[in-house]
């Protein structure tokens, strides 16, 4: 470790080698970092609202589908901890891909990034509707059925989710230490509820850990390949999110040190936490037939530890829903900034502009939260197609980080990897180990992207509509790349008109390993 101490003015002066100055202000420290990445993935909430999902799929055997994810995404993480240390700046995803890559990519990355965290917000969100009624019949504002599949149900999801959002934004709006409390009492809250889970769950086994050796016969006459395929896709919902440290890097203490820990130890808390959730409840379920498919862990905390308990559990799943949304609003809405800060968005001018007195950029907030809520609405006309929509919203986000770590792959393949100098002493890197991690994290980021996008009734159809709904993932990523093939071409022109302070050609090249010509 290095003995010198590091100080704003020396953050202020790597963010102006980078090409900005310092407009955010600084008052993340390492838990907090670690609090924003547990928070986006969020095992409690999304692991609570998936494991039916997987489990009726893929049956029991669908537990090995969180290594396999978990190895990974590992991988991508280790990339994107090394990647934060030469570049801490807001809007990570999209300024490492334009860094290693080209502009075009990089402006790519960010709106696929957008898209993917702005529905991201919606989904974590509405899931409130799982939760909160079951607290309290009073959070069934609309009355009627609560069931989200309901009519009520549905209409009361999108009320609950669009006044958690409102609340994000306004949280937002009073600055990063304020956000940063909050996220960091959800954190804690949802680490104790995780652990009071497992307790609970291996306190109640009625078997033992070889039913994860089992099917439970979802494969019929066919290969069981196919569903543990499918059930994949609750692995891949849970486990990404996890570069929203890097995200506020400009708003924390030492990011170079703090955003790569924050990253790492965020998957792994995340990876050992769920895996014991779901070797847990497989192992404390009464039984491994229709009620665990139909409704997951709460099935089996009714069963075995009663309503009262129940109801604790959900209130703690309530304050993990809330932090989550929290922390990818927060995600989003930097990543907007970032872009508009190169004038790569419409009105960049007030995008861009962060406020004197809380220093944090308002208007993204605003317009991540209006967007997340207009998303919502969709529900209104068809459940099943929000359903899709937040399905591919996990393929928009993987598609983002395949476009770092593949050009990042390519770079070290022809002998200019990002790192060709020794890093700062006490820095984190991946040293030799740069290219095989590297080239891990493509492929499985590629062959996970192909599999949750992959044309399914069971994920994209499942209102039986036409048959085009089943290629909802393919043609959505298609559209969204049109229109941002459209509107690149007049970005790139506004940003050329915009006075952006850009790397000298020298400190460019440095930062990608490469002499000065």
């Amino acid at each position: 470790m290095s003995d010198t101490p590091i100080t704003p003015t020396d953050h202020a002066d790597g963010l102006r080698d980078l090409g900005y100055i310092q407009e955010l202000r600084r008052e993340l420290g390492p838990f907090a970092s670690f609090a924003s990445g547990f928070s986006f993935v969020s095992i409690l909430t999304t692991v609570f609202e998936l494991f039916a999902f997987g489990f009726g799929l893929g049956g029991p055997a669908f537990f090995w589908t969180w290594p396999i994810v978990f190895i990974g995404q590992f991988c991508v993480a280790l990339v994107f901890a090394e990647l934060s240390v030469r570049f801490p700046v807001s809007g990570a995803i999209y300024q490492w891909s334009r860094r290693v890559a080209t502009d075009p990519l990089g402006w790519f990355a960010g709106w696929f990034m957008l898209i993917g965290y702005i529905v991201s917000v919606s989904a974590i969100a509405i899931a409130m509707q799982a939760a909160l009624p079951g607290v309290w019949s009073g959070f069934q504002l609309v009355g009627g059925n609560a069931s989200p599949t309901s009519p009520t149900g549905a209409l009361n999801a999108i009320v609950l989710g669009s006044i958690v959002i409102l609340i994000c934004g306004l949280i937002s709006a009073f600055g990063i230490k304020r956000l940063a409390t909050l996220t960091i009492i959800g954190v804690s809250t949802e680490i104790f509820g995780v652990c009071l889970l497992i307790v609970i769950l291996f306190t109640h086994t009625v078997r033992g850990p070889g039913v994860i050796m089992t099917t439970g016969g979802v494969e019929g006459h066919g290969s069981y390949i196919w569903p543990f395929l499918a059930s994949m896709l609750m692995a891949t919902y849970v486990m990404y999110g996890f570069d929203s440290a890097a995200e506020l890097s400009e708003e924390t203490r030492d990011p170079r040190r703090t955003a790569p820990s924050a990253i790492t130890r965020c998957m792994l808390v995340s990876a050992v936490g769920g895996g014991l959730v779901l070797l847990g409840t497989l192992m404390a379920s009464p039984s491994l037939g229709a009620d665990l498919a139909n409704n997951g862990i709460a099935y089996v905390l009714t069963a075995q530890a009663g309503n009262v308990l129940g109801r604790i559990m959900l209130a703690i799943v309530s304050v993990s829903i809330f932090s989550a949304a929290l922390a990818i609003q927060a995600s989003a809405a930097r990543v907007m900034f970032s872009m508009a800060r190169d004038g790569r968005l419409p009105f960049s001018r007030a995008l861009s502009t962060v406020s004197k007195r809380t220093a944090t950029p308002l208007l993204p907030s605003f317009v991540v939260c209006m967007t997340a809520i207009g998303i919502l609405l969709l529900s209104l006309g068809s459940a099943s197609v929000f359903g899709d929509i937040t399905s591919v919203a996990v393929v928009i986000v993987y598609l983002a980080y395949l476009l770092v770590t593949l050009p990042l792959l390519i770079q070290r393949l022809r002998g200019h990897p990002v790192y060709s100098k020794p890093p700062l002493a006490g820095h984190f890197t991946l040293g030799r180990w740069g290219l095989p991690v590297n080239l891990v994290a493509v492929v499985f980021g590629a062959v996970l992207m192909v599999d949750v996008a992959w044309p399914r009734a069971e994920i994209y159809n499942t209102g039986n509509g036409p048959w085009p709904m089943t290629w909802f993932a393919p043609l959505f990523i298609l559209g969204a790349t049109i229109v941002g093939a459209i509107a690149y071409p007049m970005m790139r022109r506004q940003a050329a008109s915009k006075a952006v302070i850009m790397p000298d050609a020298t400190g460019l090249t440095t930062a990608l390993g490469q002499d000065p010509a």
